[in-house]
């Protein structure tokens, strides 16, 4: 099988260790992995901000790399640019006929990583050990877009050493939204501290999630507040063993 990875801007500029944990997993289940430096952004900051030519510029960049790339699928590292992908190429971001065509056959092959894993592989167990207690985040558009809840659960428990501790509010917004968290800044730190409260209730030490860009928010309201409990991409967790 082959996979092509999609890395997102902030894995790419800011968390690149998420982005080479995942290639390690997928490595060490056996799959071809490639990765083609010519990508870059899909547009979903410009679309979600209005600017709709601007997006279908990088939608069309995307799709001209992964169309045609010979792979099975195209796994990421982040719920909000897979549903970026899959669910608003060709729908609320208007593209040519061409492009739409090619975002129909994109659209079938591109999976959030722990979508890929436990829906498409059929994994659970990827051989990764981790010693802690985690609580875990449910980001809006894995959950809401794309149904994902339990898979990233699912390959918690059967993490050596791991304790999963569920917190009260997980399917609770973060507050960052994108350019959300810019425009609305006094309600985005309102909602983040309200996720930070349940993150401290359950005494984990480690809150992780399958969106760098919420874990982002989180730990900088945490760090705010003077705390020393960890924000990691489930990639970072599923990447340590032994």
């Amino acid at each position: 099988m082959k996979v092509s990875l999609f890395i997102p801007c902030l894995t790419d500029q800011l968390y690149p260790g998420s982005g080479m944990n995942m290639l390690r997993v997928l490595e060490r289940l056996g799959l071809e992995v490639r990765y083609d430096a010519a990508q870059t952004c899909c547009g979903q900051p410009a679309f979600n901000t209005g600017y709709h030519h601007e997006a279908s510029v990088l939608a069309k960049k995307f799709l001209d790399i992964f169309d045609r790339d010979g792979s099975d699928y195209i796994v990421a590292p982040s719920g909000s640019c897979t549903t970026m992908v899959a669910k608003f190429y060709g729908t609320a971001l208007t593209l040519p006929a061409e492009y739409a065509a090619m975002a129909d056959r994109v659209r079938g092959r591109i999976h959030e990583f722990t979508s890929f894993l436990v829906d498409v592989l059929g994994v659970t167990d990827v051989g990764a050990r981790f010693d802690g207690t985690v609580t875990l985040h449910d980001s809006c558009h894995a959950l809401r877009e794309l149904h994902i809840k339990q898979q990233p659960r699912q390959l918690l428990a059967a993490v050596a050493g791991l304790e999963l501790v569920e917190m009260e509010a997980a399917e609770v917004c973060c507050g960052f939204g994108g350019t959300f968290a810019v425009k609305f800044a006094d309600v985005s730190s309102a909602m983040a501290e309200e996720k930070t409260d349940s993150i401290l209730r359950t005494g984990a030490g480690v809150v992780t999630g399958v969106d760098s860009s919420c874990l982002m928010q989180i730990d900088g309201m945490l760090r705010r507040r003077g705390s020393t409990v960890r924000t990691m991409h489930i990639a970072d967790i599923l990447g340590a063993t032994v």
